[in-house]
């Protein structure tokens, strides 16, 4: 039988660090795919994952004992929301600075394409594209909109499961899930009409 989050957590706190090594196991990727999806960035994101289960193992003491992932998910999304206010004050641009807007290829590096060669090369590049357009139309979007389109869309929690870890109502993930896709359709009308 498997062991639950509960009890692995439990365990950690009584000093067991396979425990903690199981918890990772078990649901690091899924955080570094949100926190990759937060940030844009794959370098931030496993900075964001380190701070993350820093803050899981300093702070499993306060873990109540019901909904682990949602609870681990309201760090993860505390975590990313901390590092891209951090992020906006760094990023200061003179208005005399010259911008290299051409070169956005630092945002992807390491990342693993898989090309699937059934598919004609010019679809593919349309494809390529409209995944790159979307991702940056993420990326754009205000913290709370991005957090619960993420969560609810590509982690497949519950509204009721975003609320819990977003501290929020049902209600205000609706609406913030509805305003993240009226700002996704004005910033993509050609995907967004195409693809249904």
């Amino acid at each position: 039988m498997e062991t639950t989050d509960k009890s692995l957590i439990d365990a950690h706190r009584q000093g067991d660090k396979t425990a903690f090594e199981e918890l990772l196991r078990r649901h690091g990727d899924s955080v570094l795919g949100y926190l990759m999806r937060m940030s844009g960035n794959r370098e931030q994101a496993e900075d964001l994952f380190q701070e993350t289960f820093k803050r899981v193992h300093e702070k499993a003491h306060t873990f109540r004992g019901t909904g682990f992932k949602s609870w681990l998910f309201t760090i993860a999304t505390r975590v990313a929301v901390d590092g891209l206010r951090r992020r906006r004050r760094l990023q200061v641009v003179s208005l005399n600075q010259k911008l290299d807007c051409a070169n956005g290829s630092g945002q992807e590096s390491g990342a693993v394409v898989v090309v699937d060669n059934s598919c004609e090369p010019s679809q593919e590049a349309i494809r390529a594209e409209q995944t790159q357009q979307v991702r940056q139309a993420v990326e754009l979007l205000p913290a709370k909109q991005r957090a619960t389109l993420v969560l609810a869309y590509y982690q497949q929690l519950s509204y009721p499961e975003v609320a819990e870890v977003l501290g929020c109502s049902i209600g205000t993930v609706k609406t913030q899930m509805y305003r993240a896709l009226r700002t996704l359709a004005q910033r993509l009308p050609d995907i967004s009409g195409g693809e249904k």
